[in-house]
């Protein structure tokens, strides 16, 4: 249906969620004692995890834990096949980048939480109740503002200048989200820090962004699909 076209592109366009393994150094200090220095492995001393890092890890794992549970609940739910097809997207694609994610928090010992906060698991109950299109309405809503949150998330994170070129060559305001490639992807590069903590943080992010970003493009697509449905 020409409704769809622009959500089937950008599901066409989704890539695999890129490995956060570059520059990063094998040793922790998030438990180091106050003013202490802490205990690294080869050639890396006097790390510490910075408050800031702890709440990105914290907020960006809730995000993606958010979005795999309202997608699972949307696999059973929805009404459309479309949303069905996204709804699968999430799982797949949030339980890659949290896997990582979590690797990545093990390798530093930043703690990562167990299950979402109140705030998303009041949306889910608000979302549970509806059924059939206002269903799929509903979820394609949260799915865009989910999005845009996450996105913007990952964006603290990546360089600005080089953002500002990816976004250029890949957003179309009159067609939608163009095919990426790995190569394309590739431009997205993380923000420099002299913290190996926060550099591999912050490439994990750059390696997410993209896939993230043809996320919110295919809610986009899949919102205004079903709006035009529903007014049929």
């Amino acid at each position: 249906m020409k409704r769809f076209a622009l959500l089937s592109l950008a599901l066409a366009s989704a890539v695999t969620w890129g490995c956060s393994d570059n520059a990063r150094n094998n040793n922790t200090a998030a438990n180091a004692p106050a003013g202490g220095s802490a205990v690294g492995t080869a050639g890396t001393t006097n790390n510490q995890v910075s408050s800031g890092d702890k709440d990105f890890v914290h907020d960006v794992a809730i995000a993606n834990m958010a979005e795999v549970d309202l997608a699972r609940l949307a696999s059973e739910k929805a009404a459309t096949p479309e949303v069905k097809k996204f709804a699968q997207m999430m799982i797949d694609d949030h339980t890659t980048a949290g896997e990582k994610l979590k690797a990545l928090a093990s390798q530093y010992t930043i703690e990562v939480p167990a299950q979402v906060d109140d705030k998303h698991q009041d949306a889910r109950q608000n979302l549970e109740k509806k059924q059939a299109l206002d269903f799929d309405r509903e979820y394609a809503d949260k799915m865009v503002d989910g999005h845009q949150d996450f996105v913007d998330k990952l964006e603290s994170r990546v360089d600005k200048s080089k953002l500002s070129e990816w976004k250029s060559s890949h957003t179309d305001r009159a067609n939608g989200t163009k095919i990426k490639t790995e190569t394309e992807a590739a431009a997205i590069i993380p923000e420099k820090s002299d913290n190996p903590v926060t550099m591999s943080i912050n490439q994990w992010a750059a390696d997410t962004y993209p896939v993230a970003f043809a996320h919110l493009e295919a809610a986009k697509a899949l919102q205004k699909g079903l709006k035009k449905r529903s007014t049929d």
